[in-house]
């Protein structure tokens, strides 16, 4: 049995998974559009530019000033003339995912939990960062032992990524989930230009503004946002008990009532609107996913319109 295989989740009824995932929608998970990536891939494309890297742009005569650990002793000794070796510039893309492991996340009444969802997109985003020589780096929050992998290539990448989905998060209450410390924790570990895609329900304190504003300055963001119907608007089934489960707080509500429904709706409604418009004023591209229906398509649809206004 491969590593890779014996690292994916048991699907259950109560963990149903994404569900499918075809390889054709996959491969249209193509991020390579986003073009304020200061763009080409490794592999896709020669980089015009000289520097760090590993691949021979040419030997050339030393000049005054040239790094001595870049001599080419073979061709010096060749030539009887010290020559330096320059490479092409490294121009491998990281895309860096910030991964929401908060109670809240195991959530769902639909055709699968939230977690179910943010695993899906995990795995399509994970799959097209790795691609050609691209980098794949992974941060989670919200629970009480958070992970910080760093980027990595290829299936070292998606073996770290794996690792994290098997471990779901902890039904155990930790208090409210800070997205602005995790952005905060990014902002120190992405130095270099990248893609960050924040998986997440955004249901917490809103911290994080400061945080994905500088982030937004420096790296290209993108937020997916995951939700529940029943996150939206009540059921009339009489008396029920609601709990909070990130804090444990519970609360006894009759959805008999008509009026406490509708407030409900609203005020859900008025909530999810101010985060949209909060994405909006940064820049952040935003994407909504439900539990219900096919989330793959609507994410693939969105990542093909982004591109095309970039």
């Amino acid at each position: 049995m491969s590593t890779v295989h014996a690292l994916r989740p048991t699907r259950t009824p109560g963990r149903p998974g994404p569900g499918p995932v075809p390889a054709a929608l996959l491969r249209k998970v193509n991020l390579v559009v986003r073009r304020r990536i200061d763009g080409l891939l490794a592999g896709d494309h020669r980089s015009w530019a000289t520097g760090d890297g590993t691949e021979l742009a040419q030997v050339r005569p030393y000049a005054p000033g040239d790094d001595v650990r870049l001599i080419d002793w073979n061709v010096t000794a060749r030539t009887g003339e010290p020559h330096v070796r320059v490479n092409v510039a490294e121009r491998a893309v990281e895309t860096w995912l910030l991964l929401d492991t908060s109670a809240s996340m195991i959530f769902g009444t639909a055709d699968r939990r939230k977690w179910d969802v943010a695993e899906g997109v995990s795995l399509a985003v994970g799959n097209f960062a790795v691609r050609r020589g691209n980098r794949l780096a992974l941060v989670t929050f919200g629970d009480r032992d958070p992970l910080a992998s760093p980027a990595r290539q290829g299936n070292r990448g998606l073996l770290a990524l794996l690792t994290a989905l098997r471990r779901e998060p902890d039904l155990e209450p930790v208090g409210p989930t800070s997205l602005g410390s995790a952005l905060a924790r990014i902002g120190r570990l992405a130095r270099r230009r990248a893609v960050i895609v924040i998986v997440s329900d955004f249901r917490g304190p809103r911290d994080w503004r400061p945080r994905l504003l500088q982030l937004a300055s420096r790296h290209d963001v993108i937020a997916v946002e995951i939700q529940d119907p029943r996150e939206q608007e009540l059921p009339d089934v009489g008396d029920l008990w609601v709990v909070d489960p990130e804090s444990g707080r519970q609360l006894r509500v009759d959805t008999r009532s008509r009026k406490l429904r509708q407030r409900f709706s609203d005020e859900a409604t008025a909530d999810r609107e101010a985060l949209a418009r909060e994405l909006r004023s940064l820049g952040v591209p935003h994407l909504t996913l439900s539990t219900s229906g096919d989330w793959l398509r609507r994410l693939v649809g969105f990542l093909q319109t982004e591109g095309r206004r970039r």
